[in-house]
């Protein structure tokens, strides 16, 4: 049996744990907070998209950084072994659109609740409150230094102190500063699946605003990162929803934002002549009206003076007295509302943490640090990262079960 600690009461951390003591490991598990999962607490807006029901190709699919190096804790534990193992602990869940799963009552509490009970069943001890301050290694020994200055010895230790991203959660970076100690490259981290801010004043006017069905791509000098199809939402800031936060994936660690456009199609399933026949349809049944009036059908209330102006186009101009080289132009502003990226938000609103220790140095095979043996890294605090449906959290339950199993004195 060997004494195993492990830093960090997140989800690669608890599963790490789980699976540690299901080993025959006496496993001690240290939180810096009151409570463990408190970022597990507001993930899918408080309802913890647990996983992403699909097939292990699929995860590969979505994960935008170092898919290869996951082989080993996929096939050890993938989705339905999360699944099958939450659902031993008494929680039902569900699975909705884009097979994304979910604990049957909405409620994120309910998946803490099932990790707590499986830890404990497994004699799995807390210590809640309690920072590491420091950890060394010597003579095949580690101590780890906590917040009341005492010390802790043990065998193995697995860090899953997670990033920076939500540092009111408790993800102030602290593994970085452990891996940097034994020797270990830290990739240059930036907030990932986060909102945009943009130059356009009127986005604040927008705010609230919800588009489904658009289709967002962005640019950077001509060259485009990202395109795809889905929905997204102006804030007061600029835009957010999920294909602004997939976007971000694709170029926090590239290129400068800043210098980014997105282009909005409003209209994606009409080309440019078919909406221009929608357009004089309307204009038909509008036909003694002004512009800002006769577009109700086609476009969002609030959105309607926006795409107006951008096309440059009097607003009180009868429809009957459009010419063709306006309708193309409005045709263009819907197809093509483009807005100036002015950055993204900051570590505070990123979903996730993208950069991290290097994979290079770790041991994909039971996530064993390859330059301090005995020392583990698992879940967000590895430059692993994926785009929303559940896959970043799975990438947590896998890494952190491999590492807790890869433990064992048999």
């Amino acid at each position: 049996m060997s004494k195993v600690m492990i830093i960090g009461g997140g989800a690669a951390g608890m599963m790490a744990a789980i699976a540690a003591a299901y080993n025959g490991n006496d496993v001690t598990l240290f939180e810096k907070n009151e409570k463990l999962g408190k970022k597990i607490f507001i993930t899918g807006k408080g309802r913890c998209n647990v996983t992403n029901a699909s097939d292990i190709e699929n995860h590969f699919k979505n994960i935008i950084n170092n898919s290869k190096f996951l082989y080993s804790a996929y096939s050890t534990f993938d989705s339905e072994a999360v699944m099958n193992l939450i659902e031993s602990a008494g929680i039902k869940l569900k699975i909705e659109r884009g097979n994304r799963v979910f604990p049957e009552s909405d409620k994120s509490s309910d998946i803490i609740y099932a990790l707590n009970k499986l830890m404990k069943d497994a004699g799995v001890k807390i210590r809640l409150n309690t920072e590491v301050k420091s950890v060394e290694k010597n003579d095949n020994k580690i101590k780890i230094e906590l917040n009341n200055k005492k010390y802790e010895i043990a065998d193995k230790c697995i860090i899953a102190t997670g990033g920076l991203s939500y540092k009111t959660t408790g993800s102030t970076g602290d593994g970085y500063k452990f891996a940097k100690k034994f020797g270990h490259t830290i990739i240059e981290t930036h907030p990932s699946l986060v909102p945009f801010n943009i130059t356009e004043g009127y986005c604040r006017e927008l705010q609230g605003l919800a588009l489904k069905n658009v289709k967002v791509s962005v640019y950077n000098n001509d060259k485009m990162y990202f395109s795809d199809q889905g929905e997204m939402l102006f804030t007061h800031f600029g835009v957010s929803g999920p294909l602004i936060l997939s976007a971000s994936c694709y170029i926090a660690d590239k290129i400068n934002p800043q210098n980014c456009e997105i282009v909005i199609d409003l209209k994606p399933a009409l080309d440019n002549d078919t909406l221009d026949k929608r357009i004089l349809k309307d204009f038909k049944e509008n036909i003694n009206r002004n512009l800002n009036n006769s577009l109700d059908k086609l476009l969002p209330k609030k959105l309607i003076p926006i795409i107006i102006d951008n096309a440059n186009i009097d607003p009180y101009k009868k429809v009957h007295e459009i010419t063709k080289e306006e309708r193309e132009r409005l045709v263009n502003a819907i197809k093509e509302m483009t807005l100036h990226v002015n950055g993204l938000r900051d570590y505070n609103e990123a979903i996730i943490t993208k950069g991290g220790i290097s994979v290079n140095e770790i041991n994909p095979k039971t996530m064993e640090s390859k330059k301090e043996p005995g020392i583990y890294f698992v879940g967000e605090v590895l430059d692993l990262d994926a785009m929303t449906g559940g896959y970043n959290l799975q990438i947590a339950w896998s890494t952190g079960y491999l590492a807790g199993n890869s433990i064992c004195d048999w």
